[in-house]
């Protein structure tokens, strides 16, 4: 109930209004910071490079409005197709290999065997590495002139190679890296997967007669197939945006044959100066991430029904 002084009344809930406004406005000013940040690298950019992709621009002289122009050029690009063509073979040669060998090391070290802890931390180190200094140690190991793999090629009465020289071994060689260094990411995200495998489930089916390879297909991997759709998309993202292994190994070449989309993108951007181009290369990615992650999500919820 309110009290009159006079001639003002003083309502009760005053007070606490002003508080939560005081309290909303201290809140804003701790977080107008992040708020501010997040809207300038990543809001603004985005929004920055669709209009941009509608134009023609060289990043120094005034824009162009041409519409769908650049999509439209895209489509007839034959460098973009092969670059599209050679993202797709990668990914389709990284992904499952990289997933299934995960799942084949995770269930080799699932067990309590001596040193353990070792063999785990050994398989996950590559991971850690960055894809530079990974395509600076091939460089040198691959080198065909001076490399450490001809040399034992050589003393093995095998011919030399040319290894990133040559266009038809440069982008399964990239391949290669990139398992040696990804499978590690998806045997831990099994074996953490593999601890919520119900143990008297597992029981159950070997007193039923089940062998060791029915308690894998029945039992374990219909258990990890949450755990096998998040890397099946964790991985495929990681594989269409594959660049800085190729800028510092190959930089798309030899021939153009280890050119995929983010460093087509990023060649006629900085290398050709057509932004508007590239960004509607960048966006036409997108799209294709945005159908795959929309994919899988949809293939998991069935998976779970």
């Amino acid at each position: 109930m309110a009290s009159v002084v006079g001639t003002f009344t003083l309502d009760p809930r005053t007070k606490p209004k002003r508080r939560l406004n005081s309290e909303n406005a201290t809140g804003w000013a701790f977080v107008s910071p992040s708020v501010l940040l997040i809207l300038g690298l990543s809001v603004v950019p985005v929004v920055w490079s669709l209009l941009l992709s509608f134009q023609i621009n060289d990043l120094v002289s005034p824009s162009e409005w041409v519409g769908l122009a650049n999509y439209k050029a895209l489509v007839q690009d034959p460098s973009f197709g092969a670059a599209v063509k050679h993202t797709l073979l990668y990914t389709v040669l990284y992904v499952p290999l990289s997933v299934v060998g995960g799942l084949a090391i995770a269930i080799a070290l699932d067990r309590k065997i001596k040193f353990i802890g070792l063999y785990r931390t050994l398989v996950f180190v590559p991971f850690v590495v960055s894809a530079a200094a990974q395509g600076v140690l091939f460089s040198f190991v691959l080198d065909p002139e001076f490399g450490v793999a001809n040399s034992l090629l050589h003393k093995a009465g095998l011919p030399a190679q040319g290894f990133f020289g040559d266009p038809g071994q440069a982008l399964p060689l990239l391949v290669v890296i990139s398992l040696w260094s990804g499978t590690g990411f998806c045997v831990i995200v099994y074996l953490a997967g593999l601890q919520g495998v119900s143990g008297e489930l597992v029981e159950a089916a070997r007193i039923d007669g089940a062998g060791r390879f029915a308690v894998l297909r029945h039992v374990v991997i219909p258990t990890l197939s949450p755990v096998t759709v998040f890397l099946l998309l964790f991985q495929t993202i990681n594989a269409l945006q594959l660049f800085d292994l190729v800028f510092v190994t190959t930089k798309g070449g030899p021939l153009g044959s280890t050119t995929v989309i983010v460093y087509f993108i990023w060649e006629k951007a900085f290398k050709s100066f057509t932004a508007g181009y590239s960004a509607a290369a960048a966006y036409a990615l997108a799209v294709a991430l945005l159908v795959v992650g929309i994919a899988l999500q949809i293939s998991r919820r069935r998976a779970a029904r």
